[in-house]
């Protein structure tokens, strides 16, 4: 039986906010888009290439106070071919970006960038 992996969901406080953020900074772009207001949510399916593994971003509309990310969540991981002049562009976005550190056995170069709900995305070099 063959699996595929479909998507991510994280859910964000500021459906617009978040949007400028992964498609103007990340470079993701959107799919596709299913409003509920029936239900009082809309999901916006990203994903930085076509057929792609995608990112749901899942957005209450009355959700007032930031989501708790607890201790359970870790990252999401992109992979760009120039890591230090990506490191460059997002830390002038002004959005929290970590040193650029390196795995002691040399296996992966990266950082992290944080979106604005706090949910960090490791950024690293591709081979």
């Amino acid at each position: 039986m063959a699996k595929t992996m479909l998507h991510t969901c994280v859910r964000v406080k500021d459906l617009e906010k978040s949007m400028d953020f992964y498609t103007n900074i990340l470079g993701f772009y959107q799919v596709r888009r299913a409003d509920y207001p029936d239900s009082k949510f809309t999901l916006v399916y990203l994903a930085i290439k076509k057929g792609g593994y995608e990112l749901e971003l899942t957005y209450n509309y009355d959700q007032a106070e930031p989501y708790e990310l607890g201790n359970g969540y870790g990252h999401i991981a992109i992979g760009v071919d120039d890591l230090k002049a990506t490191h460059q562009e997002y830390k002038a976005t002004g959005n929290e970006v970590t040193d650029l550190k390196e795995l002691s056995d040399g296996a992966a170069n990266y950082f992290f960038i944080s979106d604005p709900d706090g949910y960090k995305i490791e950024v690293i070099q591709n081979k």
